[in-house]
């Protein structure tokens, strides 16, 4: 069995980009992160920064949709759904 580290980035050179996001993810929920090692993180802060990070990659659809209005004849209403994609 070979001994593989899923935690690497497919592009090497994401690595910068990658700390910077998770920085960027760790200000909005109000997480003090420094560079290295963070071992003094709760489960909850890290959680949080994680969740901030995949809310953000996630990809949101937005869909418009015209709606015959039944109350009032030759009337019509523009409705929105939004929802995010499940992966």
């Amino acid at each position: 069995m070979s001994n593989s580290n899923s935690n690497q980035p497919v592009v090497s050179s994401a690595r910068e980009a990658l700390n910077k996001f998770k920085m960027e993810a760790a200000a909005e929920v109000g997480v003090n992160l420094k560079q290295g090692y963070n071992g003094d993180l709760t489960s909850r802060e890290a959680g949080s920064v994680g969740g901030q990070m995949v809310k953000k990659m996630k990809p949101t659809r937005i869909m418009n949709f015209q709606r015959i209005d039944r109350t009032a004849i030759g009337h019509s209403m523009t409705v929105t759904y939004a929802s995010m994609l499940q992966v």
